[in-house]
């Protein structure tokens, strides 16, 4: 009935200034134009109208829509009026008649543009967005001062405006009554925080928190220089043990170069002796041979030159036996050079074998260095999604802190309650135990709704 009425009302009104407004273009020079004339300002103001509508619908709106459809709704009526013959102050009963209908008309339109706001709200879940009109009329300047928040702070919501309002005006009457006559110079920095943040529009809640929020920050970027620097640690310390690697493999390969050296000459040293021994007898039996037979010659006695050369060659024989004997030292030296240069390779694996138990060892503590930095990385990404999330929820403090309860919960008592000790929220949020076993009952609530960390 309301629609239909409408556009009867609409109908009705867009009729009867027709050809007043006809008429009025005429006399103001339009020519043919002044028949489409009366119909553009009509039809204007119902698709100025319309689309506000539609724009509420849509989530969007723009009040300048709205603003112009009013102007050419008081142009309808001002044209009217000035068609009259006369001065408009000469019939004011003729002035209000033309005015009645589409003054209807704006107020039809309005209800429906409040009842298209209010179905907006509920169905986005919003509290409401107006300040209401008896506000205006009791406490126009604390109102105006309401309204100037509400948009400096890009509060939506009325109800939120003023509950923040009224947690600051409590908050500063606690203060007084703490500290009595001058509380603002005694009471301390982190208790005026409150007051100090309100043209920001922050609660008191969140003003309080701003000092633990601050060291939480500082401990993060502490964690993460201490992260770096242990990682800068753990690469100087590799660098330090690649390079004191490569200076005792660098010395053991030296030592194992002189030792098979050293060897060597040894070996050569020993067969080069054995060698001139050898020709040396040779030499001194063939002597003693030669003397012998000149003597036999000479003597004629060819028996006792026999037994002489005989003896000789007995000499001959021994010097041999001594040579070979050298010969075979020599071969012990040459062996013992071997199994020398056998140990060194021996010692040469094992050292490469410690070395890479070593590098694998300090792999594992970079490696287990990383996991951790990663873990913590990790888990202040997650807890930076959740306070986006909870921001873009416009949650309220008390809720916050229940979703970071619950977040302990999950994270350091493996999703069991009753096993995060009281003592240990009561610290973490500076609050007693009895407000840390309410909010670790709605952390307990929340987990068991199904809350997550994501």
């Amino acid at each position: 009935m309301a629609i239909v009425g409408g556009v009867v009302l609409a109908g009705i009104g867009f009729t009867g200034s027709y050809n007043t407004l006809r008429a009025l273009a005429f006399d103001r020079g339009f020519g043919d134009f002044s028949y489409a004339f009366p119909i553009g300002i009509d039809a204007g103001i119902v698709v100025l109208y319309a689309l506000d509508l539609y724009l509420i619908r849509r989530d969007t709106p723009w009040p300048m829509v709205r603003t112009v459809a009013h102007l050419l709704t008081v142009g309808t009526i001002v044209f009217n009026a000035a068609a009259a013959p006369g001065p408009v102050s000469a019939d004011p009963i003729g002035t209000a008649m033309h005015a009645a209908i589409p003054i209807l008309f704006i107020v039809a339109v309005e209800a429906s543009r409040r009842g298209f706001v209010r179905a907006s709200d509920i169905a986005a879940g919003r509290d409401s967005q107006t300040i209401p009109a008896a506000r205006w009329a009791l406490a126009p300047a604390a109102t105006a001062a309401l309204w100037r928040r509400m948009k400096l702070w890009d509060k939506a919501s009325y109800q939120e405006v003023v509950q923040i309002e009224q947690e600051r005006t409590v908050y500063a009457a606690m203060l007084q009554r703490k500290y009595g006559r001058g509380w603002r110079r005694r009471a301390q920095g982190d208790e005026l925080l409150p007051l100090t943040m309100a043209k920001y529009g922050l609660t008191v809640d969140e003003a309080l928190a701003l000092p633990r929020q601050a060291k939480e920050a500082e401990q993060l970027r502490a964690e993460e220089d201490a992260r770096l620097e242990l990682e800068a640690e753990a690469r100087a310390e590799k660098r330090a043990a690649d390079r004191r690697m490569a200076s005792i493999r660098t010395r053991s390969d030296v030592r194992a170069a002189e030792i098979a050296a050293q060897a060597e000459e040894n070996a050569a040293t020993a067969h080069a002796r054995a060698t001139v021994t050898e020709a040396q007898a040779t030499a001194e039996a063939q002597a003693r041979i030669a003397q012998e037979t000149a003597r036999a010659i000479e003597s004629a006695d060819a028996a006792e030159a026999n037994k002489r050369a005989a003896e000789a060659e007995e000499a001959a024989a021994e010097a041999r036996a001594r040579a070979a004997e050298t010969e075979q030292r020599a071969a012990e030296v040459e062996r013992d050079a071997a199994e020398a240069r056998a140990k060194t390779a021996e010692i040469n694996r094992r050292f490469a074998a410690t070395e890479a138990e070593q590098a694998r060892a300090e792999a594992d503590t970079v490696e287990a260095k990383q996991r951790a930095a990663e873990a913590r990385a990790r888990a202040a990404e997650v807890e930076l999604r959740a306070v986006e999330a909870e921001d873009a929820a416009r949650l309220t403090p008390r809720e916050r802190t229940a979703r970071k309860v619950a977040r302990m919960v999950l994270t350091q008592a493996g999703g069991q309650v009753d096993q995060l000790p009281l003592d240990a929220i009561a610290e973490t949020f500076a609050v007693s135990t009895t407000t840390a076993s309410e909010y670790r009952k709605e952390a307990g609530a929340l987990i068991a709704g199904g809350y997550r960390i994501h």
